[in-house]
């Protein structure tokens, strides 16, 4: 599945080159922008603290700005998530004692709406804010840690019985989900041909496994190997005496989110000449 998502950036890499060859010889308006900023996620290891394990995210966009309020894009955006109850100050969560991290690779389609005219190049429409919001896909592909450091795929070890008798999903979760990402920035001219821009954008997702926790603990003697049995269930400080299985391990009500935030350098192409009014 991966090798499918990775062929499908390289087609759509190829199709905004050619995109951005046909607007740049046809002087329409259009830009390519680098993104550079950070990664995080919202979810049953850190439910409310925005920011929080942000870490390094990048990727390239296309915009056709359709006037100076609207604008169509595509982007493609790598980064990181990660999550740790011992970071937590609930003492459920530091005795839970789960963690995980997992790459995002994200391709999306959004609209953006400018609250003022903007339009790279031209002097009297230099910066606005804007909103965006459209559809993307993603993959992931969460991880654990081992006591010994080590940090191994959680997917195929089913933690939670996915796919298995009296697990909590009828089969494992896809590591390809659907997304919808929204959100607020500002964009300003620096250069005749350059537009700068600061954005934050959320990610609603379908899934509630991208930290590879949603139900309830699954009896560990029923798993494959010890790897999962001490993944399913790192707890610290249990008594000998009492079982999690069939309590709750996470919050199935409430599905994964993440957010990528960072600038946005783009470049114009075509002309930046603001074209003179015709006369009749």
């Amino acid at each position: 599945m991966k090798k499918q998502f990775f062929i499908f950036i390289c087609i759509l890499l190829s199709a905004l080159s050619s995109y951005a060859q046909f607007y740049a010889k046809n002087k329409q308006s259009a830009d390519l922008g680098i993104f550079l900023g950070g990664s995080y996620y919202i979810g049953d290891l850190n439910q409310t603290k925005q920011f929080l394990f942000t870490k390094p995210a990048a990727g390239v966009l296309f915009r056709y700005n359709q006037n100076p309020r609207l604008a169509y894009r595509i982007a493609i955006l790598f980064g990181s998530v990660e999550g740790h109850d011992s970071y937590s100050q609930n003492p459920y969560q530091k005795q839970r004692n789960l963690s995980f991290k997992s790459t995002i690779n994200e391709v999306s389609a959004a609209l953006e709406f400018n609250f003022n005219n903007y339009r790279i190049g031209i002097e009297k429409e230099k910066f606005s804010p804007y909103i965006f919001f459209g559809i993307g896909v993603f993959a992931f592909n969460p991880k654990g840690q081992l006591a010994n450091g080590n940090w191994v795929d959680l997917q195929p070890l089913r933690t939670e019985g996915e796919g298995m008798e009296g697990g909590s999903k009828k089969k494992p979760y896809n590591l390809i989900q659907v997304c919808l990402p929204f959100g607020l920035g500002f964009k300003t001219n620096i250069a005749r041909k350059l537009g700068l821009g600061v954005e934050w954008g959320m990610r609603k997702t379908f899934t509630d496994y991208l930290d590879d926790v949603s139900g309830k603990y699954y009896a560990p003697y029923k798993l494959n190997g010890l790897t999962a049995a001490y993944l399913s269930d790192p707890s610290k400080g249990t008594d000998p005496n009492y079982s999690n299985v069939g309590s709750a391990r996470g919050n199935p009500t409430n599905k994964d989110w993440y957010s990528f935030v960072g600038i946005i350098l783009s470049f114009k192409l075509g002309s930046s000449k603001e074209k003179c009014p015709t006369v009749e």
